[in-house]
């Protein structure tokens, strides 16, 4: 039985966008020509143009060859991207699925022939441990690859490996050893002039996309600090059904199991943590953290993080996420700049004064494109570089974001400062010896306590 899910993150994003929304006055042209002049007030780029990437957002992608698709990971988040690649660009095929179960194809399968006329043949679907390989073997141009994120690592590389293009649910490492191997992938995809785009679907949303640029040309100044947030209610659980061996059980149950999703902070709140390291190009050097388990049903991850993290310059970043019914929410990221602030939650940025100097003007955006969904933008921006035949790689910056995740988690777990140089050096290694759908050692799997060494949680 699935869990209630009573606030999904779909529905955070437009709750954000509608946050946006609410507040809007003027046109961004008009809010811009109020920032000051005198002397003194030009803004610094914090980079030059031609030094960060700003992606070409149109409704749809250019025409071109017929692509072939394979999906990898046929859960929820896998039927949502095939449809959204599908609606991304004209002359897409859905042409192979793969999954560990059966049943999650045969749902996929059904959906595509259904809604969308895309009938996938049976020898074409995969179900297994190895459905990846065959995927990617089968022909296709393009994977996504939708499993829970341990797994990741190991399918982009064999994509990368096999010369096809791929696109990355975030977060996209779960454990150290696992973004090693997205690092050394990520250089042998941009080698072989690959495409790789990310689930970090806030890269192409149009708000944050125009702040990012304010931000690039120096409209608040040289970044001091930020906070981020993803503060919700009990994500879905999965309640054991009787035949079920462990590993269909976890795996059915993935968000709750800290080796098949890295815990909340990396698999969900990983989100806010990239958008304070993509705007500011840095990663942190340390991190010190708290977080326990007070209400989570299923599992052994805590539902609550609070990190701060520090980086080189020596700014710090607040960075906070909870999973527990009954408390606010807030899903945001704030920025705060030498010459002024920059908020998500209304997508506008202040003077030092509380003037608002440029806010995303989202009618005028409504009025010039019709496609506002990120989730479909960013296979728009996909099929666009391979059409074009333009390497692209947004693995690597993902990566790090999802080291970022990792090196806060760990932070809690241990109760101990972590760096960025232990972190990337460790060992941990999330991926069990054997991977069959039998019975697991789940004394292996338990909740982390801080300041308790491993040999004495027993």
């Amino acid at each position: 039985m699935m869990g209630k899910n009573k606030i999904s993150r779909r529905a955070f994003f437009s709750y954000s966008a509608m946050l946006g929304a609410s507040g809007m006055i003027g046109s961004s042209s008009i809010l811009t020509s109020c920032a000051g002049k005198e002397k003194g007030s030009e803004n610094t780029p914090l980079k030059q143009p031609g030094e960060y990437y700003i992606p070409e957002l149109p409704d749809k992608a250019i025409d071109g060859k017929e692509l072939k698709v394979g999906l990898v990971g046929c859960g929820g988040r896998g039927s949502g991207a095939v449809e959204n690649v599908l609606e991304a660009a004209d002359g897409i095929k859905i042409t192979a699925l793969g999954d560990v179960f059966s049943d999650r194809v045969e749902n996929v399968k059904k959906m595509l022939s259904e809604k969308h006329n895309q009938n996938v043949p049976d020898e074409a679907c995969f179900v297994g441990f190895d459905a990846y390989q065959k995927v990617i073997d089968s022909g296709v141009d393009m994977v996504i690859l939708t499993t829970p994120p341990v797994f990741r690592p190991v399918h982009f590389q064999y994509a990368v490996e096999k010369g096809v293009h791929a696109f990355l649910e975030k977060p996209i490492a779960a454990d150290p050893k696992g973004y090693r191997t997205i690092m050394a992938a990520s250089k042998q995809a941009v080698a072989k002039g690959l495409c790789v785009v990310t689930g970090t679907q806030r890269h192409h949303q149009r708000p944050y996309v125009e702040a990012f640029q304010k931000i690039q040309e120096g409209m608040i100044g040289q970044i001091t600090g930020g906070n981020v947030y993803w503060n919700q209610g009990m994500l879905w659980y999965r309640t054991r059904q009787p035949g079920w061996s462990d590993m269909e059980w976890m795996i059915r149950d993935w968000v709750n199991w800290k080796w098949l999703s890295g815990d909340h902070i990396v698999e969900q709140h990983v989100h806010n943590i990239d958008i304070f390291l993509w705007m500011t190009g840095m990663h942190p050097v340390k991190a010190t953290a708290v977080g326990s388990r007070q209400r989570r049903v299923t599992g052994d991850q805590y539902d609550n993080f609070s990190v701060d993290f520090e980086f080189e310059n020596g700014i710090h970043l607040h960075s906070m996420c909870r999973q527990i019914d009954g408390c606010d929410t807030n899903v945001s990221e704030f920025i705060q700049g030498t010459k002024g602030s920059w908020n998500s939650a209304t997508h506008e940025i202040k003077d030092l004064a509380g003037n608002t100097i440029w806010k995303f003007d989202e009618e005028a955006s409504k009025a010039q494109f019709k496609q506002q969904n990120p989730y479909v933008l960013e296979h728009v921006d996909w099929v666009n570089h391979i059409r074009k035949g333009e390497a692209h790689d947004e693995s690597e910056e993902t990566g790090i974001s999802s080291l970022a995740g990792v090196m806060g988690r760990e932070a809690a777990y241990t109760g101990k400062t972590v760096t960025w140089d232990d972190i990337t050096a460790s060992e941990l290694d999330y991926m069990p010896e054997k991977l069959e759908l039998g019975p697991m050692d789940m004394s292996k799997y338990t909740v982390p306590v801080p300041g308790v060494a491993e040999a004495d949680k027993k």
